[in-house]
């Protein structure tokens, strides 16, 4: 299904102890499918009650690169308006963390 130039990345952040999410994972989780050759998010999911919520961030993210991070954390405050709005920023900032050190790996 995925092109042999995408890598997976996860990148998690804690949510409010209120949050359904916090109840049922413990953290905000989302996951990215990544083209390596131009950086640019292919997929993505998240950690979430409500299937709706996963398919709403993948809207988000889908297009963009691991590189835009301003635009990106724009877009959610934007869009998302779930109590999951901060975890998802710093999930994402996260997942670029990753993203970095998988590409050096790649390289290796």
């Amino acid at each position: 299904m995925y092109d042999k130039d995408t890598v997976y990345i996860i990148g998690d952040a804690q949510s409010s102890m209120n949050n359904p999410i916090t109840q049922q994972y413990n953290a905000f989780f989302i996951g990215l499918v990544v083209n390596c050759r131009n950086h640019t998010i292919v997929d993505a999911g998240c950690s979430s009650t409500i299937s709706l919520t996963s398919e709403f961030v993948r809207s988000i993210f889908v297009g963009y690169t691991m590189e835009d991070t301003d635009r990106v954390a724009s877009e959610i405050r934007r869009r998302y308006f779930g109590s999951s709005q901060k975890a998802l920023i710093v999930a994402f900032k996260d997942a670029q963390k990753k993203y970095k050190l998988a590409l050096k790996t790649r390289q290796a």
